[in-house]
C-alpha cells in the first residue's frame, strides 16, 4: 500500500472495488488521499462518522471546488445549485426542517398503503418484460418499476404523462446526478447536466401547480400542504426535494434489483434456497443491500475536530465513507464477502445513518421485496446471463448497464 492513493475513477478499481477496499480496511483504514479528502473503510469507523453530529456537510461550495479549483463558480451551475438545496447535502436547521416535511408527507403508513399498487405494478412490468427474448433487464425493468412506482406515488395518472415521458425523465436524471459523483465533471457533463436539471425542473414545477389548483390523496399534493404558513416548503424545495426523491427511485432502487439479480444469478445455491423457502425475501433483501450496495460511498465535513482510528481530522476536512467497504468488514460481519441470504444480526450501512438515514429506505425495501416475490412466484425458471453483464463506469451509484434475463414461468 506504498504510495497508494484511492481514486474513485481508476477503471480496474470501478471494475471490482473490494479488493481495494480490505486492503485499506487491514492496511490504512483511514486513508488520505491524494485527491484531498479522506477515506473511512471499516464499519465502526464509517458508523462513527454517519452518526456523529459533528460531522456534517459544511460549505457546499468548498466541498465540490475540491474536484475543480477555488475559482470554479459552483452555484452558477443549475445541476450543482440544485444538488445544493437538496436536503441530505444540508447541515440543521434547514436539513432539519426539510427532512422533517418530507417525511411528514412520504410515511410508513403511505408506503403501506401502496403495497399493492407495486405488487401490480412489478407483475405488469413483469410480464411486458417477459415477452422479450433476452432483453435488457436494466432498461427494460429495472429502470421502469421505481420510476412506474414514484410516478404512482406523486399522483401522476397516464393522462400526465406518457412512455416516452418517462424514457426522457429517466435520462434527465441519468444526466444529471453524476453531480453526486465524487470528481470534477467534464464539461460536456456539466453542460448536459445543467440543460437536464432545467428540464426536471420545469416539469415538475408544473406538476405542484397543477396540484395547488386540483389537490389529491397523493404525495405531491401532500408535499405541496407540508408544513404551515411561512414553514411551507417553498417552490425550490418542493421541486428540489421530489427530483431527489424520483432520482434516488432511480439509481438506486433501480440498480439494486438489478445487483440483486446478477447476485442470484452468480450464486444458484442462494437463487434455490431462496426458491425453496421465500420467507428468506427481507433478508434476502437485506443481504443484496449489504453484499453489492447500489450506493457505494457518501461523503461527511468535520464540522469539530475529531480523531479515527488514529488520524487527526481537521475542521472543514472531507471524508468519504465508503458503506460498500463497512459492508464487508469481517470485523463486523460473518463471512461477509460470500452471498448469503440466511438472516443475518448485522445490518448493513447501505442506507447511512444518523440524521442523514435515508427517508426512502422503507419503499426501496418494500419494492425489492415485492420484485423477488413476484419473480420467484411468477417466473422461477428465470435466467440470467452473468457472463455478458456490463457494468456501468461509476463509483457512487453501482449497477449494471447491460444485464440479459430470460423470463420463464
Amino acid at each position: 500500500m506504498t504510495h497508494f492513493s484511492f481514486n474513485p475513477m481508476d477503471p480496474e478499481m470501478l471494475q471490482d472495488p473490494y479488493p481495494t477496499f480490505q486492503k485499506l480496511r487491514d492496511t490504512d483504514p483511514i486513508h488520505r488521499s491524494d485527491l484531498g479528502f479522506w477515506v473511512a473503510t471499516r464499519y465502526e469507523d464509517c458508523r462513527s462518522v454517519l452518526i456523529d453530529k459533528e460531522f456534517g456537510q459544511g460549505d457546499f461550495s468548498k466541498n465540490i471546488q475540491l474536484f475543480y479549483d477555488d475559482s470554479f463558480d459552483v452555484l452558477a451551475q443549475p445541476a450543482y445549485a440544485w444538488l445544493s438545496r437538496v436536503f441530505v447535502m444540508q447541515d440543521p436547521p434547514q436539513h432539519t426542517r426539510v427532512r422533517d416535511l418530507v417525511a411528514g408527507a412520504l410515511t410508513h403508513k403511505r408506503v403501506r398503503e401502496m403495497a399493492p399498487r407495486i405488487r401490480q405494478l412489478a407483475r405488469q412490468q413483469l410480464h411486458q418484460f417477459a415477452k422479450s427474448d433476452d432483453g435488457n433487464f436494466i432498461t427494460d425493468f429495472a429502470y421502469l418499476f421505481p420510476t412506474l412506482v414514484m410516478c404512482d406515488m406523486l399522483g401522476m395518472e397516464e393522462g400526465e404523462f406518457s412512455w416516452e415521458l418517462l424514457a426522457e425523465l429517466n435520462q434527465a436524471v441519468a444526466d444529471t446526478f453524476p453531480v453526486f459523483e465524487t470528481r470534477a465533471l467534464a464539461p460536456e457533463e456539466l453542460a448536459l447536466a445543467n440543460s437536464q436539471m432545467e428540464f426536471l425542473t420545469e416539469f415538475f414545477d408544473d406538476l405542484f401547480q397543477r396540484r395547488k389548483k386540483n389537490p389529491r390523496d397523493d404525495l405531491t399534493t401532500a408535499m405541496v400542504k407540508a408544513g404551515d404558513g411561512g414553514d411551507a416548503l417553498t417552490k425550490e424545495e418542493l421541486s428540489t426535494s421530489v427530483i431527489g426523491l424520483f432520482g434516488a427511485g432511480f439509481e438506486t432502487t433501480a440498480h439494486m434489483i438489478g445487483n440483486g439479480l446478477f447476485c442470484l444469478g452468480d450464486n444458484p445455491d442462494q437463487r434455490r434456497k431462496l426458491q425453496g423457502n421465500i420467507d428468506l425475501v427481507d433478508a434476502a433483501v437485506e443481504e443484496i443491500l449489504r453484499y453489492e450496495s447500489s450506493l457505494q460511498a457518501t461523503y461527511r465535513t468535520a464540522l469539530e475536530p475529531r480523531e479515527i482510528a488514529g488520524q487527526k481530522i481537521e475542521v472543514g476536512d472531507r471524508v468519504l465513507t465508503i458503506v460498500a467497504a463497512a459492508n464487508r468488514d469481517e470485523r463486523h460481519f460473518d463471512n461477509p464477502e460470500a452471498f448469503d441470504i440466511s438472516p443475518r444480526e448485522q445490518k448493513p450501512l447501505t442506507f447511512g445513518g444518523g440524521i442523514h438515514y435515508c427517508v426512502g429506505a422503507a419503499l426501496a425495501r418494500l419494492e425489492g421485496r415485492i420484485f423477488l416475490e413476484e419473480l420467484f412466484s411468477q417466473y422461477p425458471n428465470f435466467s440470467v446471463d452473468v457472463e455478458s453483464a456490463r457494468l456501468r463506469g461509476a463509483f457512487l451509484f453501482r449497477g449494471y448497464q447491460d444485464l440479459r434475463v430470460q423470463l420463464r414461468g
